[in-house]
């Protein structure tokens, strides 16, 4: 191997052990962008369940 290929297998490995290492803990900010995207997935399917009970009603559906 050439000195070149060493230090680019060097510096690639190192970067995804700090990827990895980076990954392991949940921080506050994740929580809360995973609560945020949980709300937002709730509300579309309230948006959906709404859209679909309009469209029963214009066909003159009935519950």
């Amino acid at each position: 191997m050439k000195p070149g290929e060493i230090v680019r297998t060097v510096l690639v490995a190192g970067a995804m052990l700090l990827a990895l290492s980076a990954c392991e803990k949940e921080g506050p900010a994740e929580r809360a962008g995973k609560e945020a995207d949980k709300a937002m997935a709730d509300v579309g399917k309230q948006i959906e369940k709404a859209g679909e009970s309009i469209q029963g009603a214009a066909k003159g559906e009935k519950k």
